[in-house]
């Protein structure tokens, strides 16, 4: 009976979950500007119109270059905190990895406002896409760390010893032997970075400049109640492309358990 219950619990978890997602596909593709039932018809003409925007597409190769800088910078970052974290030890490794990793609790409209803050009243700095690209990176590089960290850890550290011994610098062992095994992680990490520099919308909204990113393009849409269906064909475009990139991240990083001979302790998907 418990098992029963449970199917239940999850069955009921994925409709509410997914059901609002299922229905994003289904408007964009109605023949109609009004979001309601019944159905008018299918048609393509939302997602043709999105061709001639010229706005949106400024606003997607400004979430491109963001979400790329963002990620590569979040995978530098993160394999050096992952890599100290599982190969050394020193006084107070606890408490800081633990702020490192603090931005992945905390609520994200607390973090924009406090880099807002920082960014304006403190430095003085105008806000543009590299104030944005630094609230990404704060928010994504425990996700890269969490990623890497894994791998790192069911790594054979005999196998760089062995190297060193042999006369291989301590770089050119880390560069030649645990780069190369860790690689599925590194590929894993950059893809999930991106996908959520790319969808994240609240630090965005709040340290944008003049130049949005494509969430606080949409958002700035929806007030305009004609646009909407060619917002749905937008995001039903977002919602496959994130798909692909976290299948394709999920892919790498299992890929990278099996590597390094570590145990898979769960996923994204």
């Amino acid at each position: 009976m418990r098992g029963g219950w449970l199917r239940i619990y999850a069955i009921t978890y994925l409709v509410f979950l997914y059901l609002p997602v299922i229905l994003l596909p289904l408007f964009a593709f109605n023949d109609g500007t009004v979001i309601a039932f019944p159905l008018k018809g299918f048609t393509t003409e939302w997602f043709v119109q999105l061709a001639g925007i010229e706005a949106l597409h400024a606003a997607l190769k400004n979430s491109i270059f963001i979400a790329v800088t963002t990620a590569v910078l979040s995978v530098i970052l993160g394999i050096c905190a992952a890599r100290a974290s599982t190969r050394y030890r020193w006084p107070g490794k606890g408490p800081m990895m633990g702020i490192i990793m603090l931005p992945l609790v905390l609520p994200e409209i607390i973090v924009g406002v406090a880099l807002l803050v920082v960014i304006v009243q403190v430095f003085d700095l105008p806000l543009s896409a590299w104030t944005v690209i630094a609230g990404h990176t704060l928010i994504c590089t425990p996700f890269a760390i969490a990623i890497l960290s894994s791998a790192f850890q069911g790594l054979d550290q005999s196998l760089e010893e062995a190297a060193v011994d042999l006369g291989e610098t301590r770089w050119g062992a880390f560069s030649k032997i645990v780069l190369p095994l860790v690689t599925p992680g590194i590929i894993a990490s950059f893809l999930i970075a991106f996908t959520i520099s790319l969808d994240e919308f609240i630090i965005a909204f709040f340290l944008t400049g003049a130049e949005p990113t494509l969430p606080v393009y949409i958002w700035g849409q929806l007030r305009f109640p004609q646009k909407i269906p060619a917002v749905m064909a937008l995001g039903t475009l977002l919602l496959i492309a994130s798909l692909v990139i976290l299948s394709v991240a999920e892919y790498f990083r299992r890929r990278g358990v099996r590597r390094v001979g570590g145990k898979d302790s769960g996923g994204f998907l």
